[in-house]
């Protein structure tokens, strides 16, 4: 008998599920497409990102119209079912065809015998309408903890940061300062019917009023701009770039950073890009090849530097460090399930310990600026504190900008709907021996 490709809902349901498991939309999306028809993958993808940013309300509606949990092996029809609802209540697709197509993808995932389920609960959702939310998990679709977190953390600001996770990200482009200047591309993106204006913060930013695929940005593959945030872009205001610096940008991967440190400052002595994931170095090299720039690339850990270090000190260290990403959840909406309150402590061990292991290579009189794209304080501000009680010589740089909030030790950029995502920056100088 011939191979029947599942449902797209169905592959939906198993995609989820996968997350559900721990894996990230990025490692289960992707194959999950090229299974599909080129004409359906658009509609994977904006399911599967969707359901995840709604995931926390569609499973509390859900939970209230089942008399119990489904049996384990049968989870992945809980999930088919949060698809369903996803659009029923976020989508513009006729409500009879997510009805009966679920109903058949139930099928097609060998279960049958929860047809009769799925089917009353969806024409159940259908006929009374979504419920109120029964408490602020719900109501904000993010998970309990980081609501009470978040609540604890910005007082003032927690209901705005939730609302903006749940928005879509705008494109945000940088110009390659090495080919245009940024008038002259937007000059280009009119000229090619792309609506697009200039970001307020970062020099070289542009946002486009809508995402287009790649394609259709002039000059892209000659490099003429990459896609980055333009929370991401403040960094190489923030380095304080010379002719002839030896520059470090730790943690690199994708390498955004990388191509903009080199994109800032023509006549750098030297970039070394690190990163410990030997899989996420080769797409590194693919955007500076694209840029037509050139960095040495090191697979290790920043922090064990005894493994790659050459003993050569660097003018300028960029520490982008791993962290929760909870600034960037409008982007990754699936880091609500992925991350749990217990990862913080640990999160904030290695990223004190990666800022004591880069500021031991850091020259006199050098500049070390630190990342994060979290929104929580553990990570960000209270992480420099920590570091300033126990290297008493470091110099914090107070940022004067008119970006994101003073926190006495950095500035954190809250995620914005119409602009960044969420951000940290904080500055360091060793004195001159």
């Amino acid at each position: 008998m011939a191979y029947q490709p599942l449902p797209f809902r169905a592959v939906a349901a198993n995609v989820l599920l996968a997350v559900e498991h721990g894996q990230s939309l990025s490692q289960c999306l992707p194959p999950a497409l090229n299974d599909l028809a080129p004409e359906q993958r658009p509609q994977l993808q904006a399911i599967c990102y969707g359901t995840c940013r709604w995931f926390h309300r569609l499973e509390g509606e859900l939970n209230q119209r089942l008399k119990k949990p489904l049996r384990k092996p049968d989870r992945v029809i809980h999930h088919l079912m949060l698809v369903a609802l996803f659009q029923l209540r976020f989508s513009e697709q006729a409500t009879y065809a997510v009805l009966n197509e679920t109903v058949e993808a139930c099928r097609a995932l060998d279960k049958p015998h929860l047809t009769g389920l799925v089917n009353g609960v969806l024409r159940a959702a259908e006929r009374e309408g979504a419920p109120q939310p029964s408490d602020d998990s719900s109501q904000y679709s993010h998970p309990a903890w980081m609501v009470e977190k978040l609540r604890h953390n910005w007082p003032n600001d927690w209901q705005s940061i939730l609302e903006a996770n749940n928005t879509q990200a705008p494109m945000t482009l940088r110009v390659n300062a090495l080919r245009f200047n940024r008038d002259e591309y937007l000059n280009l993106l009119a000229d090619a019917g792309v609506g697009a204006k200039a970001t307020r913060f970062a020099p070289l930013g542009i946002q486009l009023d809508h995402p287009v695929p790649v394609d259709r940005l002039p000059w892209f593959e000659d490099g003429a701009v990459s896609v980055q945030d333009e929370a991401a872009q403040l960094c190489t205001t923030l380095l304080d770039l010379q002719p002839g610096q030896r520059v470090l940008d730790a943690c690199a991967a994708p390498g955004g950073k990388t191509c903009a440190i080199l994109e800032a400052c023509a006549g750098l002595a030297e970039v070394i890009a690190i990163d410990e994931s030997e899989a996420r170095l080769p797409r590194v090299q693919e955007n500076l090849d694209r840029l037509d720039l050139v960095a040495t690339l090191v697979q290790a850990d920043a922090a064990d530097i005894e493994q790659w270090w050459d003993g050569q000190a660097f003018d300028r260290i960029l520490l982008d460090v791993p962290c929760s990403a909870t600034g960037v959840i409008r982007r990754h909406p699936d880091i609500k399930l992925l991350r749990r309150e217990s990862d913080i402590v640990p999160l904030a061990s290695i990223q004190l310990g990666l800022l004591d292991a880069m500021w031991s290579i850091l020259k006199p009189g050098g500049r070390l600026v630190y990342a994060t794209c979290s929104v929580f304080p553990q990570e960000n501000h209270r992480i420099i504190q920590r570091f300033l009680k126990h290297q008493e010589q470091a110099h914090l740089i107070k940022i004067e900008a008119d970006w994101g909030q003073d926190m006495n030790a950095g500035r954190s950029l809250l995620p914005d709907p119409d602009s960044h995502d969420g951000f940290f920056y904080a500055v360091l100088e060793k004195p001159e021996a």
